[in-house]
């Protein structure tokens, strides 16, 4: 499980790494994930490398176990906010606004998706 573990976290370094060395406009731990994505596809497709952190279920397991205690790590953000009680007080409407709106948004785009797949499946499966 170290292993795993080490290897989810080297993903992120090297995400985060590309991320700050490039200035590209994206997060580390996402282009860190997909760097993990592209080892899990590979070790599927070649048996070779399917040994040590990769082997089957390896990665699998050790991101269960960081999924069960997920909670924990919102407790660093939490004391942040707490310490900064003043600027939430200070601009809590606006940030309130901004979320209401960002998933109110979010949920629109999402239908849209869906509809959208729904006719592009549905128009393949009445193709000849």
């Amino acid at each position: 499980m170290i292993a795993s573990l080490s290897l989810i976290l080297l993903c992120q370094l090297a995400g985060e790494v590309i991320v700050r060395g490039l200035g590209l406009p994206m997060p580390g731990p996402v282009l860190g994930l997909l760097f993990l994505l592209l080892l899990l596809l590979a070790r599927d497709r070649f048996a070779a490398l399917a040994r040590g952190p990769l082997q089957p279920d390896g990665v699998e397991n050790a991101s269960r176990g960081l999924l069960t205690h997920l909670s924990l790590l919102f407790v660093p953000a939490g004391v942040g906010v707490v310490q900064k009680l003043d600027l939430v007080a200070e601009h809590g409407i606006a940030v309130a606004a901004v979320l209401a709106i960002s998933v109110v948004a979010t949920l629109l785009v999402t239908v849209a998706t869906f509809l959208v797949a729904s006719r592009l499946m549905s128009r393949g499966r009445n193709a000849p």
